[in-house]
Parts: structure tokens; C-alpha cells; sequence
């Protein structure tokens, strides 16, 4: 169990007829309590989906009895007519479970543009609350209602020695870069917290977590992250333990998303250390990931480390070329101005790459997890609205 191993939740997933395909489509998750805690976090983007200006609106309360998420539309770009589709399922949520509107966060995915079909999203509504379960098969199910070009669901659970959880999935294969969240993601917690605590741990998770995956430079109109507490463990963790194991789920699910992005046949870490700041470390890593020069070198399985040193040194940070060094799978190629080492030595043909750049500026560093530019990247993305 995930989004249901913490206790206090269930979930459901069913199959509503958003999809043409009649492949699950409405996911609903319930905080049964005895604490109704939440926080989240939302995409940087301008352009937001009706569904996240709710949500984030909804959420300056920090409590919340449910999500509804759905598949198969994005609801975004849709003018108030899409504002009210939103909150026409919210009030259809709040209804069928006696609560109100206010406490019910809503999240959609999908292409971009379109209204929802609002007689299958709503009668979705009441199927998933008659499916409601604790179950493995139901937390199986309600990850599964939120993919859309994602070939498996993502799930992750972890526990505490002293006897809370957390647990959760998280759907996204392409326009994968976040800036605070990724696509769609529900956490769950048993944990006894503070809405301040919650808040504070939830931000440190993701910022090195959802917020540091960057596979195509696309931040979504949709991205959400969301955490609820119902605090049904009776157990109350420091912040710092709350944190971390919020941190060891949300990059379990981090590895998870990259592995599954579209069109990926390389896992590739850009880590970025002897910065002059963590805001530089990001930087410089997070524009390497988004290369197209790099990543269709590593695509091929070439070390060209020449195309990363162009990637680097075109970002406004703090920047010497006498002091960098790069090197990918543990082989220094480059360093000190000049050449190191044969490109040949780093061997590429595996899935897993590491870069590893050092600035040797400072003392910051972090790691952007991204993949290769494939073929079938483009193919599937040129084919998705059609």
C-alpha cells in the first residue's frame, strides 16, 4: 500500500469515460482524520490550470478532506467556463462525503485547452467514493487514474522506526520541469503536525526533490504537489524527521518519473559542487540538463564533454575556466583550462550517467536529475494532441 499505507486514508480509481480509451481517468483521495492538515506547492508558471488557481486557493487554509484528480484533460486554458468545471467538482466531492467545497483540492492532467466532459467527471465522482478502499489494489488504482503518457504508475511508501509513515504516487512523463513541483503528486502522512511543520517540510522536500527533475525545460500549466496529514499514527516526529522521510519518498518517485519520461533510455545525475551558492550550483546544472546538445551527445553514448563546457559556461554564475573540472562516470575529462584524459575512457553504454561538474568557486552543490534526447521523445511528443 502507498497513498493508503499511512493510516487515516482511502483511495480510489476508476475509469469515468473522460478517456475514449475507457483506461482509469478519476482518482479521489480521503483524509479520514483524525487530523484534516495539507499543504502544497504549485507550478511557477504564468499560465495555470483552473484546477491549480483552486487549489491554491483552497489551500491558504492548509486543510483538506480530499483530492479529486483526473486524467485525460488538463483544464487549463479554458477561461472561467474551466474555473467553474473545477469547482463544480469540488462541490460534487464535498457533497457526496458531507464536507465542504473549501476542503477539497482538485488537480487534472492532459492536453492543454480543452473543457472536461463534466457528466463523466461528475458521475466519476460517485463511483470513486463507492470504491473507496485501504487496499493495495486501491492505492494501485488511484495512481493508475492519473497517467496519461506515463506506461506504469508511480508509487512509493516508506516507514518510521517509531511507527508513522509516509506514503504516495506521482504521474508525469514529459514537461518535466517543475520549479517547486512535478506534474501531478499526492503524499500522505499519519504523522502528528503542525500546519507551519507540514508546510516547512513539504518546501524542503520538493526543493531538492520534484524541483531539481528537469527533463525537457517544460514547466506544466498543472504541476502540484500535495501533502495530507490526518495525524492517525498518534505519533509526532521532529521537523527534521518529518522532513526526511517526506525527502526519501518524494525522491523515490523523482527516480521513478525520470525513469518512465518519455522516450528516456538514460538516467543522467548533473551534479554541480564548488559553487559560490546553491542558486549557481542549480544553474549551472539545471542548463546542462536542459541541453539539447548534451543530451542527444549522451543519447549517442558519446563523452563529449565540450558540448557541457559550452552548456556551463553560457550560465550568469560565478565561473572561472582555469578552476572547473568536468567528469562523466567517474572520468575526469576536463580540468584546468585544458583536456584531462581521452573522451574514450568514460564509458557511456549503460543507462545510468553521472556529471559531475566542479566550479571550484565555493562550497555549494546540487544535483539536477534529467535524461537523454531520444527519437522517440520527438516521435510521441509530435503524435500527443492528435
Amino acid at each position: 500500500m502507498t497513498v493508503t499505507g499511512p493510516q487515516g486514508f482511502r483511495a480510489a480509481g476508476v475509469a469515468a469515460g473522460i478517456k475514449a480509451s475507457g483506461a482509469l481517468d478519476l482518482t479521489l483521495v480521503v483524509n479520514d482524520g483524525p487530523l484534516d492538515v495539507a499543504a502544497g506547492v504549485f507550478t511557477r508558471n504564468v499560465i495555470k490550470a483552473a484546477p491549480v488557481l483552486w487549489s491554491q486557493e483552497v489551500l491558504k487554509q492548509q486543510r483538506l478532506k480530499a483530492v479529486v484528480l483526473n486524467s485525460g484533460g488538463a483544464n487549463a486554458a479554458t477561461g472561467p467556463g474551466g474555473f467553474q468545471d473545477t469547482h463544480a467538482t469540488a462541490e460534487k466531492v464535498a457533497e457526496v462525503l458531507e464536507a465542504g467545497a473549501i476542503e477539497v483540492a482538485v488537480c487534472s492532467t492532459g492536453l492543454i485547452g480543452e473543457r472536461l466532459p463534466m457528466e463523466a467527471v461528475l458521475a466519476g465522482v460517485d463511483t470513486a467514493v463507492k470504491a473507496l478502499d485501504t487496499s493495495a489494489e486501491a492505492s494501485l488504482n488511484a495512481a493508475k487514474g492519473v497517467m496519461t503518457t506515463d506506461s506504469k504508475p508511480k508509487q512509493a511508501f516508506a516507514k518510521h522506526d517509531s511507527g508513522w509513515s509516509v506514503g504516495g504516487f506521482a504521474k508525469g512523463a514529459g514537461m518535466l520541469a517543475p520549479n517547486l513541483a512535478t506534474m501531478l503528486s499526492v503524499l500522505t502522512t499519519d504523522a502528528v503536525v503542525d500546519k507551519a511543520t507540514l508546510d516547512r517540510a513539504l518546501r524542503a522536500a520538493t526543493h531538492v526533490t520534484f524541483d531539481r527533475l528537469d527533463v525537457d525545460g517544460g514547466t506544466s500549466t498543472n504541476d502540484t504537489v500535495l501533502v495530507l496529514a490526518s495525524g492517525a499514527s498518534g505519533v509526532e516526529p521532529t521537523e527534521a524527521e518529518l522532513t526526511g522521510l517526506l525527502t526519501a519518498v518524494s525522491h523515490d518517485l523523482v527516480l521513478q518519473l525520470r525513469a518512465d519520461s518519455e522516450g528516456a533510455t538514460k538516467d543522467v545525475d548533473v551534479t554541480v559542487q564548488g559553487a559560490e551558492s546553491e542558486a549557481d550550483a542549480i544553474a549551472v546544472a539545471r542548463t546542462i540538463a536542459e541541453d539539447n546538445l548534451v543530451k542527444t551527445a549522451l543519447f549517442g553514448s558519446d563523452p563529449n564533454w565540450g558540448r557541457i563546457a559550452m552548456a556551463l559556461g553560457r550560465v550568469p554564475a560565478r565561473i572561472d575556466p582555469e578552476t572547473v573540472s568536468i567528469a562523466i562516470n567517474g572520468v575526469t575529462l576536463f580540468a584546468q583550462g585544458m583536456p584531462a584524459a581521452d573522451r574514450s575512457e568514460a564509458d557511456l553504454t549503460g543507462r545510468a550517467i553521472e556529471i559531475v561538474v566542479d566550479l571550484g568557486v565555493g562550497a555549494s552543490a546540487a544535483t539536477v536529475y534529467t535524461t537523454d534526447l531520444s527519437h522517440g521523445y520527438v516521435e510521441e511528443n509530435s503524435a500527443y494532441s492528435s
